[in-house]
């Protein structure tokens, strides 16, 4: 019989459609493969052609050359120039469109995929993370700055290059204030002022049967009422409310799961798209008690329709705690 489980962290409430559910195997990607060139002379983020980029903002370099490069988005979505106003009349309400956005390109190699790049690499690339988000946090009109990697054209992505992007925005975006609210509101905290997300992390690793790797300083799961297949979290263990405050141990801790988890899904699921995105507060509010930051891993491997759309609830056709078995069996 299918089983409605409540997320507790998002609220959200999923229906695991267990007559319906497909084999783990069966949400392998089978799209066309082809070869891609490790150099392309068309690509701006190819090296060589720093000339088609804006001027970088942060770089990497090792050996002469560059490791990781930020720029600014040419077809930014907000404007890094203005002020903030604000307007209202009636119920129309508006702020102007003011932000930073920049691209953080994650390795020279054209063709290369970040499950395959060396853990150094995903250490730069974090590196990289961290330094963008603090610089944009120093700018006042930021109130919320967001870090997300699309792979893939199913995920969203227009350029095959490896590259995530980060965003500033000057309003906190309200799935940052629903997930804040549930952190709130949760009895945990309201009655023992006790994290939901370290109580969370305590109850999977308790459990264990949807745990798909864990080192020092970070565990990877199948949430129990994960939103759909093979969506993934990485938690720190220690409670935290900003990426950016962790230390470089902690840096280096989260390059091997980050890598290892996403070659989970390179070999298992045959390279899915997938986004994924870091959830985390600013560095102002760093010491918060009830807000825990973490990875979310998102595989496109299931597309939401009609019922998602009109009840805001989720079916998910994979069983989270088959998902996390055959991810820990990947080769």
């Amino acid at each position: 019989m299918p089983e409605i489980r409540l997320n507790t962290i998002t609220g959200d409430w999923v229906i695991i459609a267990t007559e319906r559910a497909k084999r783990p195997e069966d949400f392998s990607c089978q799209k066309e493969k082809r070869e891609l060139p490790s150099y392309s002379e068309r690509c701006p983020f190819c090296p060589g052609n720093e000339s088609m980029t804006p001027d970088e903002t942060f770089r990497i370099a090792k050996n002469g050359m560059w490791s990781v490069r930020s720029v600014p988005n040419k077809f930014s979505a907000l404007s890094p120039v203005g002020n903030i106003e604000k307007s209202k009349d009636d119920f129309k309400y508006a702020i102007s469109g003011v932000g930073l956005h920049e691209v953080i390109i994650e390795t020279p190699q054209h063709n290369m995929t970040t499950a395959l790049l060396p853990v150094e690499q995903v250490y730069d690339i974090l590196l990289t993370y961290q330094n963008r988000m603090l610089a944009f946090y120093s700018d006042p009109r930021i109130e919320h700055v967001i870090i997300f990697k699309n792979h893939g054209v199913g995920a969203g992505t227009s350029l095959e290059h490896p590259h995530s992007q980060i965003v500033g925005i000057p309003v906190f975006p309200g799935q940052v204030m629903g997930r804040l609210g549930e952190a709130i509101r949760n009895y945990y905290y309201v009655n023992f002022g006790e994290c939901l997300y370290c109580t969370y992390l305590k109850g999977e690793l308790r459990d264990g049967s949807r745990i798909v790797a864990e080192n020092d300083s970070f565990v990877a799961f199948v949430p129990y009422a994960a939103l759909s297949p093979f969506h993934l979290w990485i938690f720190p263990r220690k409670h935290d409310a900003c990426f950016a405050s962790i230390d470089e141990k902690q840096l280096l801790d989260l390059s091997y799961i980050l890598k290892d988890i996403l070659l989970r899904l390179y070999k298992g699921l045959d390279n899915p798209d997938f986004n994924y995105m870091i959830r985390s507060l600013s560095p102002r509010g760093a010491d918060s008690k009830y807000f825990h930051w973490y990875i979310a891993i998102v595989p496109r491997v299931s597309q939401a329709a009609g019922f998602e759309l009109g009840t805001g609830m989720f079916i998910n056709t994979a069983l989270p705690e088959e998902s996390a078995r055959f991810l820990r069996e990947a080769i």
